[in-house]
């Protein structure tokens, strides 16, 4: 299921992606959860999927799988029980930006 992006989302995706790749990881968090939703749509929605292809998938768009693969998690676009992942059918709003 892809976004429907706001104008203000289509800027922040202009910011920080070239192409299909991720430039650099925005520090505001706002902008971050946008680039999140952005790459989440470059995710197979349809499977589970391991932990070692996962970071194949998000390494082909930025370097630091690690943390991305993390905050997917963190911000509920995915869950994942042991080294197995899957997308969620709605991401989960994030306790930490309700005290921001």
């Amino acid at each position: 299921m892809e976004h429907a992006w706001s104008k203000d989302e289509q800027k922040v995706l202009r910011a920080f992606l070239d192409g299909s790749r991720i430039v650099r990881l925005p520090a505001k968090q706002k902008k971050r959860l946008v680039i999140l939703r952005w790459l989440i749509d470059q995710i197979d929605s349809e499977k589970k999927i391991s932990e070692r292809n996962l970071n194949a998938q998000i390494a082909r768009h930025h370097p630091d799988f690690a943390t991305i693969r993390r905050e997917l998690v963190e911000f509920g676009f995915m869950d994942r029980q042991r080294c197995v992942y899957w997308r969620t059918s709605e991401p989960v709003t994030d306790r930490r930006l309700e005290q921001d």
